[in-house]
């Protein structure tokens, strides 16, 4: 389910495309929870957001990313966290400080509260969405690359931007995916909590050591 940016006010226009997304995904996801994501249709997605199945796909070209729709928000977040860091801010530390504000936020995209975990369980149970999140990952790995190389010093063959946007995401993954884990086997969610965040720092700061120049 989309959860628009706060800003100034859009356009008329822009704010209805908005409304039409976020409706059509609501319904989506509203229905991929209930009956499973393989058993549901984009026909009758369409049909249950009264849409046309065209409309479905000019906001949505995939399938998956009906329900897999924070995919460009965390892009943008993630790569205007380094985009946009202060001058005396590393890229690893911009990261470091986004991904604990998500969590201080009880953002979808940082995972960790029970209240996310049926839309896991769904992920869990599609191969087809678990396939779209690891491109979603590379999507992410590849984005913050290109940020990082352009917002550091380098040559076009320095390997640091790429070395440092892979080690972040693979270790946002399995930070995440290990307290999901937790989650899922019936722990408390303030216990589970309490751990991620203190794993988060200790991942971060063994990256910044691994990458003193890339930090």
């Amino acid at each position: 389910m989309t959860k628009e940016p706060e800003g100034p006010e859009l356009p008329l226009r822009q704010r209805k495309k908005q409304e039409t997304r976020r409706r059509i995904s609501d319904v989506a996801s509203a229905l991929f929870l209930e009956h499973g994501f393989d058993n549901v249709t984009v026909v009758e997605t369409a049909k249950a957001a009264d849409v046309s199945t065209m409309t479905v796909f000019n906001y949505f070209p995939r399938k998956e990313d009906l329900f897999l729709d924070r995919i460009p928000e965390a892009i943008e977040l993630f790569t205007g966290a380094v985009r946009d860091r202060r001058d005396d801010e590393t890229p690893l530390a911009a990261l470091r400080r986004v991904t604990l504000e998500l969590l201080d936020q009880g953002h979808p995209l940082t995972a960790v509260r029970e209240r996310f975990l049926p839309f896991w369980r769904v992920v869990g149970d599609s191969p087809a969405l678990r396939a779209r999140g690891r491109e979603a990952l590379e999507e992410l790995e590849t984005a913050l690359a290109a940020t990082i190389a352009e917002t550091t010093d380098g040559g076009a063959h320095d390997l640091r931007p790429r070395l440092t946007a892979a080690l972040a995401v693979a270790a946002y993954r399995t930070v995440a995916t290990a307290s999901l884990a937790r989650l899922v086997a019936g722990e408390p969610e303030h216990t589970v909590l309490e751990d991620h965040r203190a794993l988060v720092h200790r991942t971060f700061d063994a990256l910044e050591r691994a990458l003193p120049e890339a930090t």
